[in-house]
């Protein structure tokens, strides 16, 4: 993985090309002027000094850093007109960059896009007429609400220090990106609807660490738009993450190849949705994914991992070769992200505290999943007068596929396992696994249904009670039947 580092000659500060820090002023024109001129003059350092400096669209040039010093805040504009919708990208955004080569936004100031006023002013005038943007469940559509970044098709980017805050819609968006590193972000992205904290789609040769996201949707999320993407060579580590959906997310957008994904040392809490979920429901190959130590505290979900069938056409989807090891997973009984501005769902009820999934395709297996050295604790209490799932043969062939549903591990209601439900996968190995539920359960620890070579080793399944229950149900395949 071949990253740059940058070292600038020359200094341009944007208040020497008028700009001003007093909260009111639009900048827009001198910012850009900044950039372009250091970046015409062969590049250099953009320096954005104390100050609150209001401004729409920019656009991040070749060989230009964009450094912000402490105590220096970029606001987004509360005017909807001052932004633009690229016509390249098809996106609107704070801070631009298009096909441009060795950039880095860092320092240790602030960006606040102050999405919630953008936005809603956006509703306000889509109803009275002024603009034709669509409104999509009543809130603009995600093209037309401005992100903080957005970067296409770039190459040699660092991200470095700074804090990003208050999107209209993603925070930031890396597409089609070569070396990208991003160290030490902040991102507090709570302010409106689809604040996902990180996104980075069919890039490759990517470094994400110590960085801290709190978001309303997906915090760390791996995308890819079309079905010639690539995702590759992507590290994860010492990464804090907080979400109202999930914590790290393959997806959903999933149409290309995800290879060599590395997740370190990362912490995902007060997580609504899965600590991790691995999807491909689009057509995507998702190989050679390894998780290496990942606390999981007060999630809804330590993991799940799902092939579906949404927007098939005419690629095959296919998930294989995924290691998941030295993982610490709480899940709570209650909801985990109560208040949240924008909590997750209620979800449809009657259901119990759903496990960890592995959940395949009849047609396209999860192939070759290694679970070692992972506890999980579950807080039971699971009522089968409440919400019931049997696991016999019939009662299992029951549960619905819902293989062109958006992929969510509660989408099946109550299923009949508290620690680890398998479908439609082959080789799955367990090894140093402990599953600990707090209170009683009526289901069994595991089940495991059209599952072929299942191995386990020094698996502990540890329950209050019910000693002599069975905790492991497995069917083999039977798809010709």
């Amino acid at each position: 993985m071949f990253l740059c580092s940058f070292a600038w000659s020359k200094d341009y500060h944007v208040n020497d090309f008028g700009a001003k820090a007093d909260g009111l002023t639009l900048n827009t024109m001198a910012i850009q002027s900044a950039i372009d001129t250091a970046s015409e003059h062969g590049g250099g350092r953009v320096i954005v000094g104390p100050g609150r400096y209001v401004t729409g669209s920019i656009y991040l040039k070749d060989d230009v850093e964009l450094h912000l010093e402490p105590g220096a805040v970029l606001l987004g504009s509360l005017n909807p007109w001052d932004y633009i919708r690229d016509p390249y990208c098809h996106w609107t955004a704070l801070i631009f960059a298009v096909k441009q080569n060795h950039i880095s936004i860092t320092g240790d100031g602030i960006i606040d896009g102050r999405g919630f006023q953008v936005a809603t002013r956006i509703v306000d005038y889509a109803r009275s007429g002024l603009c034709d943007i669509p409104l999509r469940f009543d809130r603009p559509a995600e093209g037309h609400r401005p992100e903080n970044i957005h970067f296409r098709e770039c190459n040699n980017v660092e991200i470095k220090n700074i804090t990003l805050k208050n999107p209209a819609c993603w925070t930031q968006q890396y597409d089609q990106c070569c070396n990208l590193l991003l160290d030490n972000v902040k991102v507090d992205a709570k302010c409106y609807w689809n604040n996902d904290g990180l996104d980075v789609v069919d890039c490759q040769h990517v470094i994400i660490r110590n960085c801290c996201i709190d978001s309303s949707d997906d915090a760390y999320c791996f995308k890819s738009h079309t079905k010639h993407g690539l995702s590759e060579d992507v590290l994860m580590e010492n990464c804090i993450g907080r979400s109202s959906a999930n914590g790290i997310k393959f997806g959903t957008a999933t149409y290309g190849i995800f290879r060599n994904f590395t997740f370190r040392n990362n912490v995902i809490y007060d997580t609504y949705r899965s600590a991790i979920t691995i999807a491909s429901v689009d057509g995507g190959r998702v190989e050679h994914v390894l998780v290496d130590g990942l606390k999981s505290i007060h999630t809804g979900n330590p993991f799940f991992i799902r092939v579906g069938t949404r927007h098939l056409q005419d690629i095959i989807p296919c998930i294989h070769d995924i290691v998941l090891k030295n993982i610490y997973a709480q899940v709570p009984f209650d909801k985990p992200d109560a208040g949240y501005n924008y909590e997750g769902p209620i979800e449809d009820l009657p259901r119990n505290v759903c496990p960890s999934s592995i959940i395949g395709n009849p047609t396209y297996l999860i192939d070759n999943v290694f679970l070692d050295n992972i506890e999980i604790v579950y807080p039971g209490k699971a009522d089968s007068t409440y919400a019931y799932r049997g696991h016999s043969y019939a009662e299992l062939k029951a549960i619905p596929e819902l293989e062109f549903s958006y992929p969510e591990f509660s989408n099946w209601l109550e299923l009949p396992a508290w620690a680890l439900y398998i479908r439609h996968a082959n080789n799955i190995t367990i090894h140093d696994v402990t599953f600990r539920v707090i209170d009683k359960d009526y289901r069994p620890a595991i089940v495991a249904d059209d599952v072929s070579q299942l191995s386990y080793e020094n698996l502990h399944i540890l329950q209050h009670g019910d000693s002599d229950k069975c905790q492991l149900i497995w069917y083999k395949p039977h798809r010709d039947e």
